[in-house]
């Protein structure tokens, strides 16, 4: 009896408490990559916003002057392509962030 409380050993509740600390671990991870995957996803809402104002401007840019059309049109698959490289940039880590 030590300070009037009676310690008493028990290895299962060690052994228990082991196993539930590590299971802990892995779900707080699991929840972790999780989120990690889905803020990484926010990058396609600039992506869109981008892809949109490119085409959005095209169709101005052909009203204004059609002669042009083209050109404009060259331009515009240009700033379509790299607007969604930068969309395909944040799939890619939040799947590097989800299975690795």
């Amino acid at each position: 009896m030590e300070g009037g409380r009676i310690i008493i050993f028990y290895p299962f509740f060690s052994m228990l408490y082991a196993i539930l600390s590590i299971l802990f671990f892995f779900f707080m991870l699991a929840a972790a990559k999780y989120i990690g995957a889905g803020l990484a996803c926010s990058g396609l809402i600039g992506a869109g916003a981008g892809i949109g104002t490119v085409f959005g401007s095209l169709i101005l840019a052909t009203a204004r002057n059609p002669q042009l059309r083209g050109q404009l049109f060259t331009y515009a698959i240009l700033g379509f392509a790299l607007a969604e490289a930068t969309g395909l940039f944040a799939l890619m880590m939040a799947f590097l962030l989800l299975y690795s």
